[in-house]
């Protein structure tokens, strides 16, 4: 059984068991976090499709990590010949979670 999942305008294919790194959520080292807007449920064969959000559908997850950092990404700007240059960098803070469970109503 698997399920895709929103978060921070991206889309996680998710099953349990999986660890995911997803952008910056509310919540404690250790405590639950329910995941509401589930586009997709599969079973096997069974595939439910949401319109957009599949209705009574929720993904809980453990929090491992709440606030992790990701890879530094510089932002540099140059312009030739004209002695400009702008260097900067920022470092986006992320959640792992571990799916627990898929739940369907």
């Amino acid at each position: 059984m698997y399920a895709v999942v929103q978060t921070g305008s991206k889309q996680y294919r998710v099953q349990p068991g999986d660890v995911v790194e997803v952008e910056l959520l509310d919540g404690e080292k250790g405590g639950e976090i329910a995941l509401e807007e589930v586009l997709l449920v599969a079973d096997g064969d069974k595939i439910e499709v949401g319109k957009p959000t599949v209705k009574g559908a929720r993904v809980t997850a453990e929090v491992i990590d709440p606030d992790k950092k990701a890879k530094k990404v510089i932002a540099f700007k140059f312009r030739r010949r004209e002695g400009y240059h702008r260097k900067r960098g920022i470092r986006a803070h992320h959640t792992i979670l571990k799916i627990k469970e898929i739940v369907v109503k």
